[in-house]
This record gives structure tokens, sequence and C-alpha cells, in this order.
């Protein structure tokens, strides 16, 4: 008889997502945003992603609404991980356009002040170091020639470009952690036409974005991130298979 038949897979099945192979250290502890939510002109304008630091861990109780599910409407005690993240500061502008071989960039527009903690991020080794970055691109908000060429630049981006990306960085400074060096990401605009987009970023620079003009309460969000080291195991705590 065919349905009294098990099988292995079934009786025994296997232990630990195949999904996060290779365990290994990973080579940036930044996540990347392998693709930004699909934009809708018609809505209004906002940053599709942010960064923050895990702060610790606690517990919740809720009441889970889950319809066929054993616990339905009962309260459940939940692990649930505190997520640290103060404002960004917005600190340039990059526009790109589409060729046959995908996107490309096709300009970027940098603020005239980089904080301290931002340019620690172009070093590797910040007190040796001439601390030149940034220091020409800065003098363009300066001079006339150099305020013609942005302006360009902007006119360029919302002639051609076809997806606009704010460049923002973390403030280190306001959380109790022994790094210095601000994070940097590049994180999509969505919403409204190309010209609106570069107006909206061009007045963001240098302004702060908290998180709560990101992501609402109680939204439904992905999440990108690297689990803690665990060491060198063996296979029952790697796997957690039977002895």
């Amino acid at each position: 008889d065919t349905d009294k038949m098990s099988h292995r897979k079934f009786s025994a099945p296997r232990h630990g997502s195949l999904g996060f192979l290779p365990k290994k250290r990973c080579a940036h502890i930044r996540g990347k945003v392998k693709a930004f939510p699909k934009d809708d002109p018609s809505a209004p304008i906002h940053l599709t992603a942010f960064l923050g630091y895990k702060a610790g861990m606690t517990h919740i109780v809720r009441e889970v609404d889950r319809s066929g599910s054993k616990v339905h409407k009962k309260e459940v005690v939940e692990g649930v991980t505190i997520i640290e993240a103060p404002p960004m500061v917005i600190i340039g502008v990059t526009g790109y356009i589409d060729t046959p071989r995908g996107m490309r960039t096709h300009k970027t527009v940098w603020a005239e002040h980089l904080s301290e903690e931002c340019k620690r991020r172009f070093y590797k080794n910040w007190y040796k170091s001439k601390k030149k970055a940034h220091t020409k691109s800065c003098k363009k908000w300066g001079d006339e020639d150099g305020k013609k060429e942005i302006e360009k630049d902007f006119a360029k981006m919302k002639k051609y470009c076809t997806v606009v990306r704010v460049l923002a960085h973390t403030q280190m400074k306001l959380m109790r952690h022994r790094e210095k060096k601000a994070h940097i990401m590049e994180i999509q605009l969505n919403g409204g036409t190309i010209a609106d987009k570069v107006d909206f970023s061009r007045e963001h620079l240098e302004k702060q974005i908290p998180v709560k003009q990101v992501f609402e309460g109680n939204e439904m969000i992905d999440v990108i991130g690297v689990t803690k080291g665990r060491g060198f195991k063996g296979v029952i705590s790697r796997w957690h298979c039977k002895k």
C-alpha cells in the first residue's frame, strides 16, 4: 500500500538549512541590498532601506493571528532582536542609466561637508593618513565654475537617469560602539518622477533622515544581516543532529 510507505526524508528530515552554506567568515559585515523594491512613480518620494546595529535581544508576548495554526488567537512568548538605528546622514546623490548590459552609474554629486566619521571609512589607517579625502570635490561648491558643473550634473541626471540613489552614512558617535568608521551605503529613492527625486536628494544633502521617515510601525520589512560567529564547531553543535 503506497500511502503507508514512508521515506527517510520524512522520518529523518535534515538538520540545518543549506541556504547558508558555505559557513565561513563573511567578507563584508555590512549587508548588500541585492534588489531594491519596485519603483512606483505615483507614490510619494521615500527611501527604501536603512542601516541599524544590533543592540541585543529581549522577548515579547504577542497574540498569534494565523488561521489554521494550533496557536491561532493564543498568546505566545517570542524572542526578538532590538536594532539601534540612529538617524543617517545623506552625503551624496548618484544617478544610474540603463545600458544593454544593465545599469551603470552616470553622475555622482557629493555634499559640500563630510563628517570625520564618514571620511574615516575611506582610510585603512586614519591617524597616519594625510586626511585628503574629499578635499577637492568639496571645493566645487565654493567657486563659480564648480557650481556650474554641479548644476550641469544635476540637469544631466534629470535628463538621462532612470534610477536615483542617495549616499548615506550612519552616525557612529551617537552609539556606544568602539568603532568610529561610519558605514556608507546607497539607498534607492522610490516614488515621484526622476526630477522630483533629484530635487528631493539635493534638498536633503547633509541632512539627517530618521528611521521613522523610512519605515512605519508594524510594517513587514526584509532584514539583511550576518550571524555572530560561533567558532570552530563539530557536527553535533553545528547541525544539531543526533549523537
